[in-house]
């Protein structure tokens, strides 16, 4: 007999709680106190035991999912909040704040990251008939959608390759095609589909993303990069922030400072040589500008981070 419309809801939950329970006790297996494996090429598992302070980071294209536990991400002043019913794609470097804001020793946060490489994206459209439509709008480059049994079914039969090397190798790229295939055919297609599209106004502001990525320490010209990727200044300004929710100017500030932190807790230099390594000849600038970002001044914020660092491991 037909499965009525409530016996398939049932049995959809069902199997979804199943897929959940499966995926813990695997992550379980492979990582079974705090931290992160990559137990598979470009699939990254974290594990966290309770909520987190905010964590300054950039953003990969990849497509997250949380098992248990719930996260915000923070881009500019828009907020982002999603769980085990939802996952949170990004197509770009996006300096970003991120929270775990519910997890527990007895349930922690448990969440796996896939990168999604652009020439992947390319490849699956060309061999499903996607054909790419250039838009003069651009989209953010950062969304929470729901999570459906498809997509979970997908992320199952990828967890079960983390204990079999030569079932990953062989099954693992043509999993990952599959994801790719259900992103492009979601709502979130277009934003996939964009990053495809060469000439595209979001495509060339990838490439501006990757030039003050690759430049962050030296003077930004906005009418050079924007003669570089084919713009207006100000069309390249519209562009920019409609993708990255940020200005230009903003997105290579918060790339200098995150980088300006990773220096401080690495390297034995005082505030004003980090500024400098950086781009900052400004050192009471740099001070100012470092303090409203990560809420204390370089060497002070430096001393409490190593700190937590030692009282977590």
């Amino acid at each position: 007999m037909p499965m009525t419309q409530e016996h398939q809801t049932a049995w959809e939950r069902q199997h979804r709680a199943a897929n959940y329970a499966e995926i813990s006790t695997r992550i379980a297996h492979i990582l079974p106190s705090d931290g992160m494996i990559e137990p598979l090429p470009g699939v990254h598992v974290y594990r966290v035991s309770g909520p987190t302070e905010p964590i300054h980071g950039v953003t990969v294209p990849a497509f997250c999912v949380i098992v248990q536990g719930r996260k915000m991400v923070l881009l500019a002043a828009d907020q982002y909040h999603y769980d085990p019913a939802h996952y949170l794609l990004t197509t770009a470097a996006l300096p970003v704040v991120g929270q775990i804001t519910e997890a527990t020793p007895e349930a922690p946060y448990l969440s796996l990251r896939f990168a999604l490489s652009p020439a992947l994206i390319s490849s699956v459209m060309a061999e499903v008939g996607v054909t790419p439509v250039a838009s003069q709008a651009s989209v953010r480059a950062l969304a929470v959608s729901s999570l459906d049994g498809e997509f979970m079914d997908v992320v199952v039969r990828l967890v079960r390759l983390f204990n079999s090397s030569r079932d990953a190798q062989v099954l693992g790229p043509l999993i990952m095609r599959e994801l790719v295939y259900r992103l492009l055919m979601s709502e979130q297609g277009m934003r996939l589909r964009q990053i495809a599209i060469i000439g595209g106004a979001e495509h060339r502001i990838m490439g501006a993303l990757a030039q003050i990525q690759r430049d962050f320490h030296q003077p930004l010209r906005i009418p050079d990069l924007a003669q570089a990727v084919g713009m207006s200044v100000s069309g390249f300004h519209s562009h920019f922030k409609a993708v990255t929710a940020m200005s230009p100017g903003q997105y290579q500030q918060q790339l200098r400072l995150q980088e300006a932190r990773r220096l401080l807790l690495s390297e034995d230099l005082d505030a004003a040589s980090v500024g400098a390594r950086v781009g900052y000849d400004d050192a009471a600038y740099f001070t100012r500008a470092y303090k409203r970002l990560f809420g204390a001044p370089p060497i002070r914020d430096a001393t409490r981070m190593r700190a937590v660092v030692m009282a977590g491991g």
